[in-house]
């Protein structure tokens, strides 16, 4: 069985892949098994320095790897090589805290007894990746989980597989080798592998449906699973907000990556006083974008991945006019031009319980609520099943906090949207998962701790 891609810019073949056949992917379970037990053994120390050396590879082939993003999913080229900027952020940083994270915790001094924490590397790591970031979502996995100890296999989305690949090219001559293996599988073939003892834990990033598929496999087996399932996260224009600033952030917000983030922001509430100006602002900003070849420099709004992603937006766009919303611009997928494009789309006047309010759009559409005061914002963005990120645009400190000590969600944002920074942890409520990654606590989810009780 192969698996074929097709850019969703000019609709051709890229290139065709085998899929892992069931002792394709015995034979690589068995040889990442055997590899874990003998990483775990390398002085941390040792698997850092290794780490590096695999991250070195991996930046010497950054020019082909951002190409190939490009090709598979439409991320402007300019975007690709930013995401690959952003793997080694991440990845510093996860390396420059190893040592004090993984450190055993030893405890305050009791007569006659030792008393310590070790954190035990988990085994066989199963990283299921999307393909909306498919170089910065894996690093989330791959570095805390190899210098922890762990293997990983990499089960990449089926839209960027060369991604996986590049991963697994990177870690392949090593001292000690096979730390990332590639695979490439179907979905009934990923739930077998879950089933396996020899899988220890799953991270999966995806669709709410997807998490909620892998949390009934892996709950077979009591073993922990992590879940990035995506949100519909929003932002609140306060009264006293730097509206320039606001109107700037808002629109690459929204339409960065033509919108296909987890944390983009998805709808709008904006306090009544600002509305005109804020609506005319961002019209303007998203007229500035422009739809493209992904390979070009100038190209700064890509193609979604696929013809379906037209759909959901349309039906959106189409729910929201029924319930009143108005069209200031964009609105229905671009007609007569290569390419899946969804032009920068902006509403006003969605009600809260309209889809485009409420569900994951996954696209550059940012539909725009009037509030009368702090509270009525606050309620509305709480209105939601998601809870990924929120953001606060407002010089208040007092009232960010307010919103912060309120808001049911995994981040809060004053004055910033759309960015995960590495010290901290990246984590949701709801339907926008479980789970840790990045910071140290995604170092904990990773391992687990083991107690040491010494009678002296």
């Amino acid at each position: 069985m192969t698996l074929d891609l097709i850019n969703p810019f000019d609709g051709s073949l890229i290139c065709s892949l085998d899929h892992d056949s069931e002792s394709d992917v015995q034979e690589k379970l068995h040889a990442s098994h055997q590899v874990q037990q003998i990483w775990s053994r390398v002085p941390l120390e040792n698997r850092i320095s290794i780490v590096e050396e695999g991250l070195d590879r991996f930046r010497a082939r950054a020019q082909e790897t951002a190409r190939d993003v490009s090709l598979q999913m439409g991320k402007p080229i300019t975007e690709a090589r930013n995401e690959i900027e952003t793997v080694f952020d991440r990845a510093n940083y996860m390396l420059s805290i190893a040592e004090e994270s993984l450190a055993a915790e030893v405890l305050p001094h009791k007569e006659g007894f030792h008393r310590r924490i070790e954190h035990e590397p988990l085994g066989v790591v199963l990283d299921l990746a999307a393909w909306n970031y498919p170089l910065i979502i894996p690093i989330n996995v791959v570095v805390p989980a190899l210098v922890a100890g762990n293997t990983v296999l990499l089960k990449h989305s089926a839209r960027t597989p060369l991604s996986g690949i590049a991963y697994q090219d990177a870690f392949k001559e090593l001292e000690i080798p096979g730390l990332v293996t590639n695979l490439i599988l179907g979905h009934s073939e990923t739930a077998r592998l879950i089933a396996d003892e020899r899988i220890a834990h799953v991270a999966f990033t995806g669709s709410v449906a997807g998490g909620a598929a892998i949390h009934r496999e892996t709950g077979k087996r009591f073993i922990d699973c992590g879940l990035e399932l995506g949100g519909n996260d929003p932002a609140y224009i306060a009264q006293d907000a730097d509206l320039p600033f606001a109107i700037e952030n808002m629109v690459e917000g929204a339409c960065y990556n033509a919108g296909q983030s987890c944390c983009a922001v998805e709808r709008v509430y904006v306090h009544s006083s600002h509305l005109d100006e804020f609506v005319e602002g961002v019209s303007q900003a998203m007229s500035r974008l422009e739809m493209g070849n992904p390979l070009h420099e100038s190209t700064t709004l890509g193609p979604l991945i696929g013809s379906d992603a037209l759909d959901h937006l349309e039906t959106q766009v189409q729910d929201a006019l029924e319930r009143g919303a108005t069209v200031v611009t964009g609105g229905e997928r671009v007609a007569n031009q290569q390419g899946n494009f969804f032009p920068p789309t902006l509403l006003v006047g969605a009600p809260n319980d309209s889809l485009v309010m409420q569900e994951e759009s996954f696209g550059p559409i940012l539909p725009i609520l009037p509030v009368a005061t702090d509270e009525e914002a606050l309620e509305r963005m709480n209105d939601n099943r998601y809870g990924l990120t929120a953001s606060v645009w407002t010089r208040d400190t007092d009232r960010a906090e307010h919103f912060a000590r309120h808001l049911e969600t995994g981040t809060v944002f004053q004055n910033r949207c759309d960015y995960i920074d590495p010290a901290l942890p990246w984590t949701g409520t709801g339907d926008s998962g479980r789970g840790t990654t990045l910071s140290r606590h995604g170092y904990s989810h990773l391992t687990r701790p083991k107690a040491i009780h010494f009678r002296l």
